[in-house]
């Protein structure tokens, strides 16, 4: 203890002589950063607030310097830590972005330009001064930073319309191994051969990542998953477009979990916020026709296709009296007077699944219509279905907050389970759903897992949280044969593992049953391309392994 202690106390001297902004080794603070929104574990040894690039380039460079007599140094960049995949922990060194990179430096109604560190509830308020949106916000909105978005490629219930954050990088200042910051944007084939042509870090990267993608254009192009939302691996597929010559190296950092640099500065494109919103809510009776009616609905492009099953719904009745410790007692009695309607609905018994899809524009009468145009196009499952308009939304939806509180409550209430987020962001083309859907919930039943189906219809991309004691072996045993399972089933589908979560520590050690052993081994390329000591948050993405994330999932909850 007294030599590990030692090592800490040197390495915090020792960094404190190169950067300005705080360095904390303290016991408590340690503590907290061990932990994101994961399952796992791991305990850094020192947690930097670096106070400016400046910073972040002389931590880079005293890394890769000292990398060789101290194997274990490393960096993992982090700001808000809502990561469920442990994509935010690291054993070695903590740069927490919150502290100074978080300024909102301009904002108009088309664009924004700001730092990794600002929370997305910040920026958004300011995005909608201007009445503009970053529309790829996941459900985290209110605790999750814009540079975490970048990092995971996050999406959420706006992604059907919209597409996910890759789609609203513009431009990204990134720190690379070499200790020197870079600005990353799309460059015309005449702009990457000047980049190639350089005799440095920047120059040898374009050179052999163009070489690579140029070799192998067909091989990577067909292993792009077939879904609409996809947060695995690296998405070399979106950098190199032959024929439009465009070379776009954001869509490689987009998604990296910081495997790759670390990003300082941000632009992204914004769209117009819509000023009116109305919802069609569906009640299906079974799921036996699920495919048509989601194919039918996504006909009419609802802006939001949402979804989550019995079980859910169950439990939101069954806890809804609490609901008044999370959104007070008035709210709890508005939303229990708006439900008297579906009350009435559910008399034949309650819906295999709700649905919910809303519409966006700029007046009542086209909300109005489009809601109505649905309903009436609905008129063929009227046996199988019940229906529910809400055409004049002033308030979130009943139903997303019943969702959404009864999972919040559900983590607090059962206080010998904890949230083990490690089948939670699974994908399927959405034609499969009524196939999917009951084996999934069989391997679920089987293992003897409580967990909700819930998520994102239009997308076929549900969350499925298990509630487990995680802390015992018994339990633990569970999660490697139902992993392989779910994935299995997912991937005989046509899916993707992961939508929006990103891999860490809990899929990373999975890619090999996604993508073909080549495509791997372009991924690992890849990181050694950019990243040749391992310095950029290790045990994610091609550098996992399932043994190491389950020798460190959590102890303390």
């Amino acid at each position: 203890m007294v030599d590990l202690f030692k090592s800490m106390s040197d390495l915090k001297s020792e960094l404190e002589k190169i950067v300005s902004g705080e360095v904390d080794a303290s016991a408590k603070s340690r503590d907290f950063y061990s932990n994101d929104a994961s399952m796992f574990e791991l305990r850094p040894d020192v947690i930097i607030s670096p106070k400016d690039s400046s910073d972040s380039q002389k931590i880079v460079k005293y890394v890769s310097e000292n990398k060789g007599k101290n194997p274990k140094l490393s960096i993992t960049p982090r700001s808000a830590g809502t990561d469920m995949t442990g994509g935010a922990i690291n054993d070695s060194i903590i740069l927490d972005m919150t502290k100074h990179f978080n300024q909102i430096i301009e904002v108009s109604s088309k664009s924004a330009h700001v730092q990794p560190g600002v929370y997305y509830r910040d920026f958004e308020k300011a995005t909608l001064e201007h009445n503009a949106l970053m529309p790829s916000f996941p459900a985290s909105r209110q605790l999750c930073t814009v540079g975490g978005m970048v990092a995971n490629n996050s999406g959420g219930e706006k992604s059907l319309e919209f597409g996910k954050t890759e789609k609203f990088v513009q431009e990204l200042k990134v720190i690379l191994s070499d200790g020197k910051e870079y600005e990353i944007k799309p460059l015309s084939k005449k702009e990457l051969d000047e980049k190639m042509k350089k005799r440095t870090f920047e120059g040898k990267l374009y050179k052999q990542l163009f070489k690579l993608l140029e070799e192998n254009n067909k091989e990577i192009k067909a292993a792009k998953p077939k879904v609409s939302k996809d947060s695995t691996g690296y998405h070399l597929w979106n950098v190199w477009d032959p024929k439009k010559k465009i070379f776009d190296l954001t869509q490689l950092i987009v998604g990296s979990q910081g495997t790759l640099g670390i990003v300082t500065d941000i632009k992204f494109k914004l769209v117009k916020n819509p000023k009116e919103s109305g919802s069609l809510i569906i009640f299906l009776n079974h799921l036996d026709n699920l495919g048509e009616v989601i194919n039918k609905v996504l006909e009419h492009k609802p802006a939001t296709f949402e979804g989550f099953d019995n079980y859910t719904l169950k439990l939101s009745f069954k806890l809804f009296f609490d609901f008044r410790k999370t959104i007070g007692l008035k709210q709890t009695i508005k939303l229990g007077l708006q439900l008297v309607p579906s009350l009435i609905n559910f008399r034949r018994g309650i819906p295999k699944m709700v649905l919910i899809a809303q519409f966006t524009a700029d007046t009542d009468e086209e909300i109005v219509k489009k809601v109505r145009d649905l309903h009436w196009d609905m008129a063929e499952f009227g046996h199988d279905a019940l229906f529910e308009e809400d055409e004049t939304e002033q308030d979130e939806m009943k139903f997303q907050i019943m969702r959404r509180e009864s999972f919040n409550l559900l983590r607090k209430k059962v206080h010998d389970k904890h949230t083990a987020p490690f089948i939670d962001d699974l994908v399927v083309p959405p034609k499969y759903l009524p196939e999917f859907l009951p084996q999934l919930r069989e391997i679920i039943d089987r293992y003897e897992l409580v967990a909700t189906v819930a998520g994102h219809m239009g997308d076929g991309n549900f969350h499925v949280i298990p509630l487990m004691k995680i802390e015992l072996e018994s339990e633990r045993a569970k999660l490697e044969p139902a992993m392989r399972e779910v994935n299995e089933l997912v991937l005989s589908y046509g899916g993707s593992m992961s939508g929006e979560h990103n891999d860490g520590m809990t899929r990373g050690p999975w890619l090999d049953q996604q993508y073909s052993e080549n495509i791997m081994s372009h991924f690992r390329e890849v990181k050694n391309i950019f990243d040749p000591k391992n310095i950029f948050n290790p045990h994610k993405k091609t550098d996992s392994d399932w043994q190491f994330s389950m020798d460190h999932i959590r102890e303390h909850f």
